[in-house]
Parts: C-alpha cells; structure tokens; sequence
C-alpha cells in the first residue's frame, strides 16, 4: 500500500507529520449496499487504526456536484476512554463535533458462538434496535479494534460484517486490509485532533447538519396584513421588499429563487396571529405568473379594470379569475383561514382544560408547484378583513434535498403547471367580486395541452362560504368537474374535525350547549387551518384545446347574507426535455 493511502486518511484534518517509530495505521475499506439490490448505489467507508484510535469517513467523496449545505463527516472514535466525536466539516475554518460515550445500557448483546465469515473466524453477535433485527460479526485476529459503525465499538475486535433485517448490509471489502509502518516521530500520539472545531451537543450538531442542507426562502417575516394602507404602488416590484396593495390586505415580495433538482421536496411554511381582527377570515400564498401580457400585478397597479373578466347572467362582473390568451390567474399554494383572534384575544376568555395557542402554523408540501418557484418570482399573501390591525404573518419556502448530488443538467423530465382559474378574490378589498356566481352560473374554462404531457393532473383547491345557518359554509355541496361536456369527477368539501384546533381560536363563540363556533363542520375548511388540494387524473386528455366546467348549487342569498365558492385550478404534469 502507497504512503499515499495514509495521506488520503488524514484529510479529516489529521497531520502526519510524525508519527512513533515502528508503530502502523491499520486501513479497512468497507462497502455498504442492500442485499438482492443492483450493486450501483454501493456506497464506501474508510476505517483507520492507530494507537487505540480509529478514524472512519467515507471514501473519495466528491463535493464538486453536491449540493449546498453538505458536510464532510468525520467520526473518531477513543478506545481508552470510550468516547466517540462525529465532527462535520464545511469549510476550512468551520467544524462542529460533538462526542459521546460508547456503550449503550438499551442495547443487549446475544453471543450466537462463533463462525467462519469472509474467511475470518468471528464471533457473531445479534441484537435488536427500535425493532430492527442486527445480525453483526466480529473478529479478533487481526489483533486491533476497528468497526464502520461507532455505537458498535464496545464489541471487541474489527467489524467483519454487518446485517440488518436479512438486507442492509456493511461488510469488509476482499483484500482491502492493509498496515503500514510509519516513523520518524516521537511525538505523535493519536489520530484524533486537538482542535476539532467548535463543541456541540449531539441534538445541536443534528440541526446544524439539517439546516445548512434546508435551501430557506424567507419571503415574509412578521409582516401586517391589515385595512388601512391608503399608499398606492404604480411602479415595477422591487427585489426583496415586501409592497402592500388592496389597503393592505395583499402583500407582495419579489424575489430571485434557484431553480432545484427534481428530488428536492418544498413546503410552504406560514406562521400567523391576529394584531386586532377577531375573525376567522380567508388567507391565500399565491405565486403572480408574469409570462403573458397581463398579470394580477396590472391589476394591482393600474385597477382591476385592466385584466379580462367575464358578466354573470345577473350582469356581475368577474374580473382576473380565468385564463385568457393574454391573462394567467395566480397559482395559489396554500388557502388557509386565521383563527379566531389567536394571541391578540387570548386573555378574554378563559375556559377550564384549555390553554391558548400563541400563533398559528401551518406547513404545506408544495412540491408539484416547484417550477413556479425558480428564478424572478412574484409571491402574495391575501388575508381578508377590514380591521386597523388585522394579522401578522411570517413565510418561509423551504426546499429539502433527496439525494446529495446537485444534478440539474441530467435531468430528463420537468414540471409543467399551468393555472387555469382560480375565483379566490386576493383582490377583495381593491374591487375584485367575490365569487357567488354559482348561483346562476357554472365556471367554464378553456385550455390547451401542448404535445409531450405525462401524468396530467388537475390540483384543485374549493372551499364554500356563506356564514349563517342556510349559508354554504354550513351546507355540504358537491362539486362537479365536467371535462369537454362529460361530468367527469363529483367531489363534496367537508371539513367535519373542526373542534381539534379549538386552542387557536380564543374568541369563537361559545353556545349554550357546550359547542363553540370554530368546532362546526365546513364546506372544505376549518378556522385554524390550511385547506388541503384534492388531484384528478386528467391524463387521458389528447395535446389540443380542451374546456373545463365547474359546477356547485350554490344556495341563494337570505337578506344581506350571501354564500360563494372560491375555487383554484392549476394543471400539473411532466414534459419530456427537448434534445439539443
């Protein structure tokens, strides 16, 4: 074996620049992979010997294409006091370790005698861990202890092989045993450093390992959502600056976000609480497409007048809900409904067994919209209500990887999503109708498929409105997907878990029998909550023009009161990449 196989170990930061004479480094290379598996995904480990020491990090691995935030992990293991250190390493001058002792009371060895294993004679050894069947072999021939795995080091010898439940495996790879001598050096006394970079707990170095690999967007950060705001925004959207429209019930941020690879996973993140409004009100995170020649932004800017509409048989007009050739709706990511004056009214009323909820969250996966969110992006969040105070909010988009490899460009396939109606009016409060044309009207859309479309879906968010007893909010009713002139799919919103958010909401009335406001059943929704898209395959549609047609017996109006149905279409499929 090459002096330069030694100085591979000590890229963990370990110096070689001397060493006792006569003494050796001990070398294993390991290989893990699942059994009956193709053997492409077999993955390698370095173990290195001395001293009563070992050093175990994974072989050659190369961070040119990984992704951000991916450490090179080291652990060490200290044979004489029993101590383990995992250290991460990102940079030359940032390391993180945390250290541990070996050696677990919850795990019980059974000794199974002993047998011959990649012709070592072992001593197998089989335990149990969180219900998992661990079959391992040891073997002390090789007369130094070395093991892959640091929670194992209290067995005596080298880890010849690992087994769990009959499939994974970590097992010596042939002929990878090696020692060599070292000398020259009467000072060197141990592989593990001095100085291993800045000391955490064990739980600290978990959340730092995560989060550097978490791509966080923050979009808002506490931010009022409120009527009031009489400024008036006519100019393009800022980077980074969060604008309010609609008297302030709409804000904006633009933002510049990387485009990801296919295996990340993206969840909205959105945490909220009233400032002043009571209310359990309609709240919406939206994304403005701009790749046409009109957006919701003109609307916001230049008046509702200038985005295409359409007149109910009772001449209401509808303005920015559809899809025109020259119009996209918002692409909408989350609905969700505030509370009942979470925080601001939590010391009005006190209920035995209850104790209030400070604030709201909610996280959602928005994954199948992830296209939406790369490169110049447009991000709204709607809260409507007319109080002075109304809501504060904070969003984060956060993009979690599947896999270590940053590897765009190899990528075959990509999301394709057009929005093609969405009638959940952000606009409320700046003259956008809200949507009870159900009544007297269906909602039809026209659309068209280019070529190269897989798995078609249409992701489809709908909540009923209408606050009094006969009013939709209250009443269950079916909505019908008619594709082309064929009812193709009957869905019915309900919510009926409603009383299990009852600590969010401090100020929803509470009856004579017990039952409070916020624990009625809905149409879709409940006050504390995110309301959840329902998917219908629509992969049988051809390339072309299709329509599509939104139907809901919406209950007529009683007195001032009136119900609606806010109803948000976005297409999602995937579309093969085009050969150069």
């Amino acid at each position: 074996m090459k002096y330069r196989y030694i100085i591979w170990a000590m890229l963990i930061s370990v110096s070689l620049s001397s060493f006792a004479q006569n003494n050796k480094i001990n070398s294993i290379m390991y290989q893990s992979y699942r059994q009956g598996v193709d053997k492409q995904d077999t993955s390698y480990t370095m173990v290195h010997n001395y001293n009563k020491q070992i050093v175990i990090a994974d072989k050659d691995k190369d961070m040119t294409n990984a992704i951000p935030g991916l450490p090179k992990s080291v652990t060490y293991v200290d044979y004489d006091s029993m101590t383990a250190f995992l250290q991460l390493n990102y940079s030359e001058n940032e390391s993180y370790y945390a250290k541990s002792k070996i050696g677990s009371k919850h795990i019980k060895y059974t000794t199974e005698g002993t047998e011959t294993m990649l012709g070592f004679e072992c001593t197998k050894y089989t335990t149990s861990i969180n219900s998992n069947r661990i079959e391992i072999w040891m073997t002390t021939s090789l007369g130094y202890n070395a093991t892959p795995m640091a929670q194992f080091a209290d067995l005596e010898g080298v880890l010849v092989k690992f087994v769990r439940n009959g499939s994974s495996t970590i097992e010596i790879m042939p002929k990878s045993i090696a020692s060599q001598k070292v000398k020259n050096s009467k000072e060197y006394k141990q592989l593990i450093s001095d100085n291993l970079g800045e000391e955490t707990t064990s739980r600290e170095l978990d959340n730092i390992r995560r989060n550097k690999m978490i791509i966080n967007t923050k979009v808002f950060d506490n931010d009022r959502i409120h009527w009031g705001d009489t400024s008036h925004w006519t100019t393009d959207m800022p980077m980074d600056t969060v604008i309010h429209f609609a008297g302030g019930t709409l804000i904006l941020k633009r933002l510049s976000m990387p485009q990801l690879p296919v295996h990340y996973q993206v969840y909205a993140e959105v945490y909220a609480h009233s400032e002043g409004d009571a209310y359990d009100r309609t709240g919406s995170i939206f994304v403005i497409p701009t790749s046409r020649e009109l957006s919701l932004y003109d609307a916001l800017t230049k008046g509702i007048s200038q985005v295409p509409g359409f007149y109910s048989k009772v001449n209401e007009e509808y303005r920015g809900m559809k899809i025109e050739d020259n119009y996209l709706p918002v692409i909408e990511l989350m609905r969700f409904f505030t509370p009942f004056g979470v925080r601001h009214f939590n010391d009005r009323v006190q209920i035995d067994g209850l104790e209030w909820d400070d604030e709201v969250y909610y996280k959602q996966d928005i994954t199948d919209l992830a296209a939406a969110l790369a490169g110049d992006v447009i991000i709204g969040a709607f809260i409507g209500n007319y109080d002075g105070g109304g809501h504060k909010l904070s969003m984060d988009i956060k993009a979690y990887p599947g896999a270590y490899e940053w590897n765009i460009e190899e990528e075959t396939t990509k999301q394709w999503i057009l929005p093609i109606f969405n009638t959940c009016n952000v606009m409320e409060m700046a003259g956008q109708n809200y949507p009870r044309f159900f009544d007297t009207d269906s909602l039809t859309v026209t659309f068209e498929i280019p070529e190269g479309i897989e798995n078609l879906e249409l992701r489809y968010i709908t909540t009923g409105h209408g606050g009094w007893g006969g009013g939709d909010e209250f009443n269950p009713k079916a909505n019908t997907i008619i594709i082309d002139g064929q009812e193709e799919f009957i869905y019915t919103p309900w919510r009926s878990d409603c009383g299990t958010f009852r600590e969010l909401n401090p100020v929803s009335g509470n009856f004579w029998n017990g039952v409070s406001s916020s624990d009625y059943s809905r149409s879709g929704w409940c006050p504390g909550t995110a309301t959840q898209p329902t998917y219908f395959d629509l992969s049988h549609l051809a390339p072309g023009k299709h329509t599509i047609t939104i139907a809901i017996p919406q209950g007529k109006a009683e007195g001032g009161s009136f119900s609606a149905w806010s109803v948000s279409g976005v297409l999602i499929g995937t579309a093969k990449k085009m050969e150069k």
